[in-house]
């Protein structure tokens, strides 16, 4: 078997395998690669991709850890009755989703669980490299998109799950992406890994809505030398989602990534606060709101009102299936360490990416040429 082109297999493991995300995206690869649907909100379908020696999505095999255990199937068909998916994708679809299902292993470290943070990280290197073994995969992605962790303290004896799960990724050889706020690779811990690994990594925490809106509405106002005083939000969401970020600590690791796009956009973050409210009959849709207060012309006070109503699972599907193909090609062309070019999906890109999404766009499409060179 040819292992070292794009025609290889590509592993796909998923960091909260039976959650919305990863359910959503491995049920809508299935579905694009069998023709059942367009792949719309994929960047990587669109013409500037094309030739630059992406994994096609019937190469991609998925997999993953959780420490849930309701068959991807039955969690797909619950996404279905609840609007996320279309209706009778999960009985077109199910041979894909039971193949994936079969490839899940069980996560931590849970209630009770003596192993320690050495032992956890073997035991999840070894899930990886058996994965890829009996696939025969030319290399694997892992991709963290479970519930939001609360941000260790300084006085932490253990690395967070995220971290847990980062590490075993490094060690068995595979790229790695943090759609979540929590820690992942940032622990101060796991420096030393990181900069011998030679592997391609990027960025942390999804760029999926309100903060996608924050990242083109903030350049416009200082490219037009408008002065905003204010910037408040507030988030309205339900299922695993909104029942994580009920804990304040988890809520704060997220706020932090949605105020830092002003941040970095004004030098320094304008009054107001983002709010996350937990509400269950919402299921996996989500409201968020912004109120922007900003002054015009001769002080004239003006206000800016957004809505953003949707479903993070169906936003942030496309840009995970995206980040792996991204991430696995360039694994195959040699390229490691951090891409800030793909702080294009990011609320908090490695450093060096501009925080407006018009310049990330363009920091996009130059990597895209780049890969497209060493094809």
């Amino acid at each position: 078997m040819d292992r070292s082109g794009p025609s290889g297999r590509t592993g796909v493991w998923f960091i909260g395998a039976r959650g919305s995300v990863a359910t959503t995206a491995t049920a809508g690869c299935a579905a694009i690669a069998a023709g059942l649907h367009p792949p719309t909100g994929m960047v990587t379908e669109t013409p500037p991709f094309a030739d630059s020696g992406l994994p096609p999505l019937p190469a991609l095999v998925f997999g993953g850890h959780d420490t849930l255990d309701c068959p991807l199937a039955k969690r797909a068909e619950t996404l279905a009755d609840g609007g996320v998916l279309p209706p009778g994708l999960p009985s077109a679809v199910r041979a894909e989703l039971d193949a994936a299902d079969a490839e899940i292993r069980p996560g931590g470290p849970l209630p009770g669980d003596t192993r320690d943070d050495e032992q956890l990280i073997a035991a999840f290197t070894a899930d990886l490299t058996d994965f890829a073994r009996r696939h025969g995969l030319a290399r694997t992605v892992v991709i963290n998109v479970a519930s939001t962790e609360p941000a260790p303290g300084p006085d932490a004896l253990r690395l967070p799950a995220s971290s847990l799960y980062a590490a075993a990724a490094l060690r068995a050889g595979c790229a790695y992406a943090n759609f979540t706020p929590s820690t992942g690779l940032r622990a101060p811990a796991l420096a030393a890994a990181i900069a011998s690994c030679e592997l391609p990594h990027a960025g942390r925490d999804g760029k999926t809505g309100q903060t996608l809106l924050r990242s083109v509405l903030a350049p416009m106002f200082l490219q037009r030398a408008l002065a905003v005083r204010a910037w408040s939000g507030s988030n309205l969401l339900g299922g695993g989602d909104g029942a994580a970020l009920a804990d304040p600590a988890a809520a704060a690791a997220k706020n932090a990534g949605k105020e830092r796009v002003l941040a970095d956009t004004f030098g320094t973050a304008p009054e107001g606060e983002v709010h996350i409210d937990d509400v269950p009959a919402m299921g996996d849709w989500k409201t968020a709101w912004d109120h922007i207060a900003f002054d015009g012309f001769l002080g004239s006070r003006m206000i800016l009102q957004t809505i953003w109503q949707g479903c993070d699972s169906a936003l942030a599907a496309p840009l995970v299936l995206d980040l792996a193909r991204l991430l696995a090609r360039a694994h195959e062309a040699g390229i490691s360490g951090p891409l800030p070019e793909l702080g294009f999906y990011f609320k908090d890109p490695d450093g060096g990416a501009s925080a407006a999404l018009g310049e990330q766009y363009a920091a996009l499409l130059s990597f895209a040429e780049r890969l497209r060179g060493q094809a």
